[in-house]
């Protein structure tokens, strides 16, 4: 495997070894391992099939051989592969990234410099601008690297409990009927954007068509107070859950009138008791500059699991006419 693509089910226990000790006891290893496994299998996907990355090239670097924008399972050390990846922010051919989501082992800070290098070397001719790492320390854990989105979850049933006080009168949470009031929910995003210039780079609203997908699953939620619409709330059984059957929070906004009235960990608990299938852990990823978020959420019960930081890389013109060297990396 030293120079092979592993497996899904390779990948998937290196990552379950990565995880918080918290969420080892919220679900069973093994069930965790055929989810991960499932999840994973696109990193085997974008590592083989010359076909996709050659999509992949045409949409975000045309000027780049198919082989460029491949995955590879990269050696860092002689203990250390990582499975990296090209992606872009926000779909931006402008801003590409190294992702390092999955390594044969937990990192430590003295492994930044080599997974740096490796990065570099991987992908120096796209002129990546970070390298993203995933770990269940906490973000301050880690010296020189920019915070990127957390991981706060809960189990569903131990969310339903509450925040610890009664829910304030007034404030209700409705399956939703239509994406009448999507207009004000993007009012919202831009008086925050216009109010904090940094938050359009911790949050945006969702999708209208990924709102229509969540309406039409009856897992769009209309926020009321006062039988008033105040926002919306969203979530799915499909994405990023770290390998954990979950409820995905895909969208948490509240019209520009009701915010600062700390409402927010009332919403985890109203949209607990919402969710029919409390087995599932209820996951969503807050940006850990986004401290109001955070704490809304640790107020009503959700844990901080682990989650990304970005470790800048140098982008140079030299890098940028090097050709690394992908034959020994797959």
């Amino acid at each position: 495997m030293e120079f092979g693509v592993p497996t899904a089910q390779q990948l998937a226990e290196f990552f379950l070894a990565a995880q918080h000790p918290l969420t080892r006891r919220w679900v069973d290893d093994g069930a965790r391992l055929a989810l991960l496994a499932e999840q994973r299998s696109d990193d085997v996907l974008l590592a083989t099939d010359v076909t996709v990355a050659a999509s992949r090239a045409r949409r975000f670097a045309p000027r780049q051989p198919a082989q460029a924008l491949l995955n590879y399972w990269v050696a860092a050390a002689a203990d250390l592969h990582a499975m990296m990846s090209i992606r872009y922010q926000g779909l931006d051919p402008a801003k590409p990234f190294v992702d390092a989501t999955v390594l044969s082992r937990p990192f430590t800070a003295d492994d930044m410099a080599a997974l740096a290098q490796a990065a570099a070397k991987t992908y120096g001719t796209l002129q990546p601008r970070y390298l993203r790492l995933w770990s269940a320390a906490p973000a301050s854990r880690f010296a020189d690297t920019i915070p990127d989105k957390r991981f706060l979850a809960a189990p569903v049933t131990a969310l339903r409990a509450g925040a610890g006080q009664p829910v304030p009168t007034g404030l209700g949470l409705a399956p939703a009927s239509s994406l009448e009031h999507y207009t004000h929910a993007r009012a919202a995003y831009d008086a925050m954007a216009t109010k904090h210039p940094g938050h359009p780079e911790q949050a945006g609203i969702a999708d209208l068509e990924d709102l229509q997908d969540n309406l039409a699953n009856g897992t769009l939620f209309d926020v009321t107070i006062d039988d008033r619409w105040a926002g919306y709330l969203a979530v799915s059984t499909n994405g990023e859950s770290l390998g954990m059957p979950a409820y995905i929070v895909e969208e948490l906004v509240l019209a520009t009138p009701f915010r600062g009235r700390g409402y927010g960990p009332y919403l985890t608990t109203l949209l607990a008791r919402a969710l029919p299938d409390a087995t599932r852990i209820l996951v969503g990823t807050i940006h850990a500059n986004n401290q109001g978020a955070r704490h809304a959420a640790e107020r009503a019960g959700r844990r901080d699991i682990g989650g990304w930081i970005q470790l800048p890389l140098q982008r140079s013109q030299d890098s940028a006419e090097s050709t690394p060297d992908h034959t020994d990396q797959r």
